[in-house]
C-alpha cells in the first residue's frame, strides 16, 4: 500500500504544478508600437541617382 500511497502523492504533486492552464496574456501586452525613427523623420529616402547599388547583379559584379 505504501506505493500506491507514493503514487498518490506524486500525482497530488502533478497536478498541482501543471494540472492547470497558465493565464490568458492579452494581445494588446504582447505587442509595443513605435515609431521606427525618434522624430518619424525619414531617413533613407529614395534617390534615383544611387538607387542601381540596390541591387545585385553578377553582370554588373564581374565588370561586365
Amino acid at each position: 500500500m505504501s506505493a500506491e500511497h507514493a503514487m498518490d502523492a506524486a500525482t497530488a504533486a502533478r497536478l498541482e504544478r501543471f494540472g492547470r492552464l497558465p493565464e490568458r496574456i492579452r494581445v494588446e501586452d504582447m505587442t509595443v508600437s513605435q515609431p521606427a525613427t525618434p522624430d518619424g523623420s525619414v531617413v533613407d529616402a529614395y534617390n534615383p541617382e544611387r538607387s542601381w547599388t540596390q541591387f545585385s547583379c553578377l553582370a554588373l559584379d564581374m565588370g561586365l
